[in-house]
């Protein structure tokens, strides 16, 4: 196995990790809902898309105690 014959220093290190970041996930608002979803995609929340709607979503029944 190949080894190197000097060591990279930290400044040659760290130019390679650059591009090693995380992107943050574009969030766009609901038109109908007015709520949060990813952009292209049916409204989690209302099941609308481009004022189609899609999915039916079914209420939440509260939580019996």
């Amino acid at each position: 196995m190949a080894h190197p014959k000097r060591k990279h220093s930290k400044t040659r290190r760290d130019k390679s990790r650059t591009h090693h970041t995380l992107a943050v996930p574009a969030i766009s608002e609901c038109p109908e809902c007015r709520q949060p979803k990813p952009p292209h995609a049916v409204c989690p929340h209302c099941g609308v898309y481009k004022k189609i709607q899609y999915v039916a979503i079914k209420e939440k029944k509260p939580k019996k105690k």
